[in-house]
């Protein structure tokens, strides 16, 4: 079973990426975004606990969150493996997803980190922005974004790259050349 971890900081291609790996190595996509507003969509009772939360501008917290992410796995362990996308964000979701693959009895084949100098984050997401309309890709909100991903996000290198399970990726270049650069990690793990 494949089980990738997909990292990188804000516009690092992450989203792009996924839809290519998840189709060639047939792999089920976890992406807690696309899974929390899957939850609303449904109004399953966790659907409506998030929708509570988020309409009062609050983050969805790491216990709702696994539990989310749990129910997915035990859902899809026929699967050919997962690919996470957008978690862990902190070092206690890499520890509760260890425990949880724990308890699936399943492992992490790696944490492959999509590696982008800012200026070209900047550059790409200030473009996607103009294009996606997406209200988050403006100068302000992009700085944030990387003063909160240096906070809280990049000790997760640390924590994999402790646990020798950190595969740096070069993130630069053209969007099949970085499939291909992804490729070729994944095929070697």
């Amino acid at each position: 079973m494949l089980n990738i971890v997909l990292f990188g900081p804000p516009g690092a291609g992450k989203g792009t990426q996924s839809q290519f790996l998840r189709e060639k190595y047939n792999m089920t996509y976890i992406s807690t975004g696309e899974i929390l507003r899957e939850e609303i969509a449904a109004e399953s009772e966790l659907g409506l606990q998030v929708k509570e939360i988020i309409s009062q501008g609050n983050l969805v917290s790491d216990e709702i969150v696994a539990k989310i992410i749990e129910k997915k796995l035990s859902e899809n362990m026929d699967s050919a493996g997962f690919l996470f996308d957008g978690y862990p964000r902190t070092v206690r979701q890499a520890e509760i997803l260890d425990e949880m693959m724990e308890k699936f009895d399943i492992t992490l084949t790696g944490v492959l980190s999509l590696e982008v100098p800012e200026e070209l984050l900047i550059e790409r997401m200030l473009e996607r922005g103009k294009t996606s309309g997406r209200a988050d890709d403006n100068l302000d909100s992009i700085k944030h974004r990387f003063v909160e991903y240096e906070a809280k996000t990049r000790p997760v290198l640390d924590y994999y790259e402790d646990k020798g399970n950190l595969h740096p990726v070069n993130g630069v270049g053209e969007i099949p050349q970085i499939f291909a650069n992804l490729c070729t990690v994944i095929d070697a793990l």
